[in-house]
């Protein structure tokens, strides 16, 4: 008897793209396609490129048993699709870079490497985390801290309204810390929604 998948948390149409969704990770069942992701090149940032199946169960046991951390695996149509993680940034190393205020919430997202290009998936899935964190009314803002040689990453947190704070350094790399409040995400996409019709399930 096959084992029932966690329900989604967060489900979300977009016209043209269909139906994104995020549900908790599954140790049992995402094990080993997010290890057939996170070994990619394009991934290298996600710091796994050499990592065994069981490295990746480790890693994401670990996250699955922290107070402060969370996994939701990202599906579109049904089929994974990309990761995100949201954190505490009060539990994490990112904490001790700067002054921590209520509402704020970390997060780190991989989109899977795709069979077929679609144009506009990307930004849908960047759409899909923002909105599934803000509709939690105890976050006001979002904290990302990308490596600072990872362009395309820093250029996708602009056009969601990110705000470039300062340089960090971090246990594993060099990070531009950087910051999304309600506002900022609102205003940036002001624009771009006004011709997509969605329609969510927080």
């Amino acid at each position: 008897m096959t084992r029932a998948l966690p329900e989604p948390t967060y489900r979300r149409f977009v016209a043209g793209l269909g139906t994104f969704s995020l549900r908790p990770f599954d140790l049992a069942e995402d094990v080993t396609t997010l290890h057939s992701w996170v070994t990619q090149p394009y991934a290298r940032y996600w710091g796994l490129l050499t990592a065994s199946v069981a490295d990746v169960h480790a890693e994401y046991l670990r996250i699955a048993e922290s107070a402060h951390h969370q996994a939701f695996l990202g599906e579109h149509d049904g089929r994974p699709a990309f990761l995100m993680e949201r954190y505490e940034p009060s539990g994490d190393v990112v904490g001790r870079t700067y002054d921590v205020a209520p509402g704020d919430i970390g997060m780190h997202v991989l989109v899977a490497p795709p069979v077929v290009p679609i144009p506009g998936f990307t930004g849908a899935v960047f759409e899909t985390i923002m909105d599934s964190l803000f509709s939690d009314p105890l976050v006001d803002r979002v904290v990302v801290e990308p490596d600072v040689r990872n362009v395309k990453i820093q250029a996708l947190n602009a056009r969601m309204g990110f705000r470039k704070h300062s340089v960090v350094r971090l246990p594993d790399k060099q990070a531009w810390l950087s910051f999304c409040t309600r506002d900022q995400y609102a205003d940036a996409f002001a624009n771009e929604r006004g011709g997509l019709l969605t329609s969510s399930l927080p």
